[in-house]
């Protein structure tokens, strides 16, 4: 006998599939993807928070909500009576929580990915093996990976690791996804980081596999992961395409500061 659902059977199962992603998450998604299409451009008015809880079925909080994500990402601006408009293309990564870059790539709307270029144990160089407090001869696993969103290059990793915490990795399929959510899950006491970010020109390597011009402006990051106790555990120089990816850092003064 043929088993077919019945109409409140489908009925809650397209409920259930409704429900998996909050409402407020796939109203940004979908604005996001305007903004970045061009169909929204910039300097241009969002429909008023009336139309979009008419367009999506939803109440004003959910609309508030997607729209206060772009604010944050500095897609939009407008608030407290004023009209939304488009500001950028680009949504920025937030730096305020310790996160990988798989994570701040869902949060801002993209689909991650990645392609490992190469993985050894080596020697760093000694400014390197200096920032890692280990001698100039002790080896240390470095790495370079290619970073997508939404398939398109816009990041390169040259990372290094103590040899204690790296040399898992040279047998892991580092193609899978987050290295940060791998060592987390083998126990490795991420605590910290320390970001410095300036502004590099693209060499040949960044050239070949971020697709752009030798010289091309990229913003770098370099980042000094310590655990818990201080012990410096990871380098890390990332090179992001500055027209494909950008980087905010929100400050929240939560107490009274002393004037001096």
């Amino acid at each position: 006998m043929l088993w077919l659902p019945s109409a409140a059977s489908l009925a809650r199962t397209c409920k259930v599939k409704r429900m998996a992603t909050p409402l407020h998450r796939s109203i940004a998604a979908e604005l996001r993807q305007r903004i970045r299409s061009g169909a929204l451009r910039v300097g241009e008015a969002l429909p008023s928070e009336a139309q979009l809880c008419q367009e999506f079925s939803a109440s004003r909080g959910p609309v508030r909500q997607a729209l206060a994500a772009l604010r944050d990402e500095g897609m939009i601006g407008g608030g407290q009576g004023k009209r939304p408009m488009v500001l950028d293309l680009v949504p920025a990564q937030p730096f305020e929580a310790f996160l990988s870059f798989t994570r701040r790539a869902e949060i801002t709307g993209y689909v991650p990915g990645q392609r490992l270029q190469e993985i050894a144990l080596r020697r760093p160089e000694p400014e390197i093996a200096a920032a890692l407090q280990i001698d100039p001869d002790d080896v240390a696993v470095q790495l370079i990976r290619l970073r997508l969103l939404d398939g398109r290059p816009a990041m390169l990793e040259r990372m290094t690791y103590v040899a204690s915490v790296g040399r898992p990795l040279i047998d892991a399929n580092l193609d899978a996804g987050s290295i940060y959510a791998l060592l987390t899950e083998q126990g490795v006491d991420l605590d910290s980081a320390r970001h410095t970010f300036d502004a590099v020109a693209a060499d040949a390597t960044d050239s070949a596999l971020l697709e752009v011009p030798e010289g091309f402006p990229l913003l770098r990051e370099r980042r000094l992961t310590t655990d818990s106790q201080g012990v410096p555990i990871e380098w890390s120089d990332d090179r992001y395409r500055s027209d494909i990816a950008t980087v905010t850092v929100t400050n929240t003064r939560s107490s009274r500061t002393a004037m001096l």
